[in-house]
């Protein structure tokens, strides 16, 4: 495979994009380093599309800066930014095969025709579709489309790859397939790449890092195992994963929760009640104890058992399964928390 990218930093400076009254963007500050898969993470509206696009140059921000390896791109038109971009709907030309699908844009820069056709292959058998080269789109499936999509962006050698959520109306078993091979393609070639998505598992599962939005702003960028395991506030503890909300209560720096004393983490809210935020896998669940368990579900190695404390909160806890054989539906039990510092939030 000939193909070879230089990897490039992006940044945002201080990027401000509004729509009326609506704010998209407020003061975003972000910057990816180059060979790094970033994914912006959040709910709709949240601006991390608005973002991606104003890498593009499909979107100008009001203010602020968009910077390629320290250079402002943040007026230069989008069909000169070094950057390709695949989209949710693959946007592949009808009356095109696969292979001058993945040309065209090469034709365009008015590439030779043989060195268009070279680059085609390799890119179609880099994204293990070689043999399709002569079908069209209508003749493929949504994930051969969404192939050929990723190989037409990687033509032109781009130094940034710009992911609109390009998964999202594939079927599960197609969308975990594609997942895994966009990372692969991504750690293969080393191509800085920016992927949005509302989907935390896809996240999760493919960046280096993963920057949670919440109206123009970011909540926190870190690794997914960080995220997932240190939130740093109450949005990113609920957006990411399943979490519990445990009603406690502030005592000397402290919380008092299930009849446990912990350390709080992180910021701590005015008010004596609050909620401690607390994972599935941080809670214990033994029999015999005031609690009552209302559901039980197989997982394999784990099972997930919901419970119904006293004061009538639902929690879930998930169990290694042979840790959750004695107990069944309706049986009493205890709940506890396992000894750590808690993330809390106001009620």
């Amino acid at each position: 495979m000939t193909t070879t990218i230089t990897p490039a930093r992006i940044e945002f400076r201080g990027l401000r994009r509004a729509y009326g009254d609506v704010v998209a963007l407020d003061g975003l500050d972000l910057t990816i380093e180059p060979g790094e898969l970033m994914a912006l993470l959040g709910p709709s509206g949240c601006g991390k599309t608005t973002a991606l696009r104003c890498v593009a140059g499909f979107e100008h921000p009001d203010s602020g800066a968009v910077l390629l390896d320290g250079s402002d791109i943040t007026a230069i038109p989008a069909n000169r930014r070094d950057a390709g971009m695949v989209f949710q709907s693959y946007s592949l030309f009808p009356n095109l095969n696969a292979a001058d699908n993945v040309s065209f844009g090469l034709r365009m820069r008015r590439v030779g025709t043989r060195e268009r056709r070279t680059r085609a292959a390799e890119l179609l058998e880099l994204v293990g579709l070689a043999h399709l080269a002569d079908r069209y789109p209508h003749q493929m499936s949504g994930g051969q489309q969404q192939r050929v999509a990723l190989a037409r962006a990687l033509a032109r050698q781009p130094r940034v790859l710009l992911l609109d959520e390009p998964l999202s109306a594939l079927d599960a078993k197609v969308r975990l397939s594609l997942r895994e091979e966009i990372r692969r393609l991504q750690l293969s070639l080393g191509i800085t790449t920016l992927f949005v998505t509302h989907d935390q598992e896809e996240a999760l599962s493919m960046s280096d890092r993963v920057a949670v939005m919440r109206d123009g702003r970011i909540e926190q960028c870190a690794s997914p195992a960080q995220l997932y395991g240190s939130p740093s506030t109450a949005f990113v503890a609920e957006f990411v994963g399943t979490m519990n909300r445990i009603p406690g209560e502030l005592v000397d720096h402290k919380v008092d929760v299930l009849g446990q004393s912990l350390p709080v983490r992180g910021s701590v809210p005015t008010g004596a009640t609050v909620d401690v935020l607390v994972r599935p896998e941080d809670l214990i669940v033994t029999p015999a104890g005031t609690a009552r368990i209302v559901a039980t579900s197989f997982l394999g190695a784990v099972t997930r058992v919901e419970v119904t404390l006293p004061d009538g909160t639902g929690v879930k806890a998930d169990l290694a399964t042979h840790d959750a054989t004695g107990l069944g539906l309706g049986d009493a039990a205890s709940v506890r928390l396992r000894e750590r510092p808690v993330l809390v939030a106001s009620r």
